[in-house]
């Protein structure tokens, strides 16, 4: 149902939610909230669909500021939509636009949302492995920053995402991420080499300053409520989205 996701808010005006698969139009193997507009489904279904999840989280659809994710470091500060022609290339979205929701789509990665409500900053990233090692969630927080943003007030949520012991990766692959972020040294739980993304996002963020730091607790390949790009292959995209009112 498109009710059912996490979602959080506080006092201070910051809002953060994750969707599930589940409330949409789409057909399979997207069913059914697929908010993916580049893995093969209908444009009208998705179009659908990220209306139907801005209405159930009270947002405006067309308000809604989404990314060219490419598993990079960059990111953009924006004010507003973009035209449909001239979306970045990026893989973190910063705005000093209260009310302007950002957007970050997974199907497996970490999606990481941060907000400042004191100095009117948020942030959304998209964490994969590459993304990480590379430092986008870094870069976001220094953009953050340098729009007045405190890493002390920063509220952090990451959402869901494949876990360390099912993201099963060469030894090789293992030994060079956590020769960057050795927070991500992981393993299965069946005994191979892994990598735990998460782990290195709350790592980096630790030790940018961030303390209020909150992990969703759902592995996207062991919950058949999630996409899970590793599991399925072909298969949608769930999305995180953080506001400000």
């Amino acid at each position: 149902m498109i009710g059912q996701r996490s979602g959080t808010s506080d006092a201070s005006g910051a809002h953060f939610a994750f969707t599930d698969r589940w409330g949409g139009v789409s057909a399979v193997p997207f069913e059914e909230l697929n908010l993916g507009g580049a893995v093969g489904d209908d444009p009208g279904a998705v179009r659908a669909n990220r209306d139907l999840a801005a209405e159930a989280l009270g947002l405006d659809p067309a308000g809604v500021v989404w990314m060219n994710q490419v598993h990079g470091p960059d990111v953009a500060v924006v004010e507003g939509p973009w035209d449909s022609a001239d979306i970045p290339s990026v893989d973190a979205l910063v705005t000093t636009r209260r009310g302007l929701a950002l957007a970050v789509l997974t199907a497996d990665c970490t999606p990481v949302l941060l907000a400042d409500p004191v100095a009117g900053v948020a942030a959304a990233a998209h964490a994969g492995r590459p993304g990480m090692v590379a430092g986008v969630v870094p870069a976001a927080v220094r953009a953050m920053v340098e729009l007045g943003a405190d890493p002390a007030r920063i509220t952090a949520r990451t959402g869901p995402a494949v876990c360390g012991r099912c993201y099963e990766v060469p030894d090789a692959m293992r030994a060079e991420v956590a020769a960057v972020e050795p927070a991500a040294y992981s393993e299965t739980s069946w005994g191979t080499p892994a990598v735990d993304v998460t782990a290195g996002v709350h790592a980096q963020l630790e030790r940018l300053g961030v303390r209020d730091r909150e992990q969703s607790p759902v592995c996207t390949i062991e919950s058949r409520d999630h996409f899970s790009y590793r599991r399925d292959r072909t298969t949608g995209r769930l999305a995180g989205y953080v506001w400000l009112d």
